[in-house]
């Protein structure tokens, strides 16, 4: 499954309306509902990626909870759509997206302990909550195991969409179930057993792929074990400590921009090759961590790109190991005028 599905791009519906204020709750002609989240036309993307560069979207929709999300994508049928939530495993080409972005961070943001027993208690997160959130409210809560998402720089949609992961745990590890929502705006619930989870990859299972519409992750379920909050802020004291050790936190990044190859680190393999530091305009492999690549200030997504390309190309023409992009990379080269 990927957040960042494109369809084909038509113009929005003359039927479709927009409300400025989230506070409008007024229906349209025929109770079609008023939309109550906000649109933007021609956007920058480089103020909604952690990287900073990216061209413009067409259009752009801050919907005011998951009800507004849900009545877009009905009142749009034909709209090419692009979910995201921090943009921080995103690269968006200097052309831009001739698309609808839709901006679910901080906006699908309900936080709820559904329930908790003997045995430990259930967490409910939107896709817009960011992983790092949910985290400290799990330990706040006395429930263990959600520690690693501190690590995670985005939110849990984002975590849900590739089983991130880090310091040996993946998201999907504690995963009860999720909530969806399709493209015809419907939301429910689907099990982790109709996926195939693997390391930074989350797929239908086969047999569901050719039936059902494209779909986005709404939310997830999180079945946690009970511990104890003050070691759960300690650990995730110590994990925040040393991703502020390890990590070029200090320049707009990406996080990892490479899968690890199966028994051997991405990172290793790149500084091997000789590559820490090594630039393409204002693009750059970071001397403190090989698999990252950082903007030193005047990037653009173009150089980003080809120094992607260029470590591919490297790692492989040294090692004969092909090294995997972690990080989704959408929109058009360049606009066209």
């Amino acid at each position: 499954m990927n957040t960042e599905n494109q369809w084909g791009m038509t113009s929005l519906s003359p039927n479709t309306r927009f409300a400025m204020s989230a506070n409008d709750l007024l229906t349209g002609d025929a109770g079609m509902p008023v939309l109550r989240g906000l649109m933007r036309t021609d956007e920058p993307m480089s103020k909604h990626t952690s990287w900073r560069v990216g061209g413009h979207a067409d259009h752009y929709y801050v919907p005011a909870d998951l009800d507004d999300f849900a009545n877009f994508l009905q009142e749009s049928p034909h709209e090419s759509i692009v979910v995201i939530g921090l943009g921080s495993n995103l690269l968006v080409r200097d052309g831009g997206l001739r698309s609808t972005v839709i901006a679910l961070h901080a906006q699908l943001n309900d936080l709820r302990l559904i329930e908790q027993n003997e045995s430990g208690g259930l967490i409910y997160a939107s896709a817009g909550v960011a992983c790092a959130k949910i985290a400290r409210f799990a330990a706040r809560h006395n429930l263990a195991g959600a520690e690693f998402l501190a690590g995670i720089p985005g939110t849990i949609g984002g975590a849900l969409a590739m089983n991130a992961g880090c310091y040996g745990s993946e998201t999907w590890e504690i995963v009860a179930q999720v909530q969806i929502i399709n493209r015809s705006g419907h939301v429910f619930i689907r099990q982790p057993g109709g996926y195939t989870i693997g390391y930074r990859s989350v797929e239908l299972q086969h047999e569901l792929t050719s039936t059902v519409e494209t779909e986005w992750f709404a939310g997830g379920y999180l079945r946690l074990p009970h511990g104890d909050q003050t070691e759960s802020r300690q650990r995730i004291k110590k994990l925040l400590a040393q991703r502020v050790n390890s990590q070029p936190l200090n320049l707009p990044n990406a996080g990892s921009v490479f899968r690890n190859p199966p028994e051997d680190y991405a990172a290793r393999l790149i500084e091997a090759c000789g590559l820490k530091g090594c630039s393409i305009g204002g693009a750059m492999v970071s001397p403190k961590h090989a698999n990252f690549i950082v903007n030193t200030g005047n990037a653009t997504a173009t150089d980003i790109e080809a120094l992607i390309l260029m470590v591919q190309s490297r790692v492989m023409k040294a090692t004969g190991i092909e090294l995997h992009q972690e990080v989704r990379i959408i929109g058009d080269a360049r606009r066209l005028t």
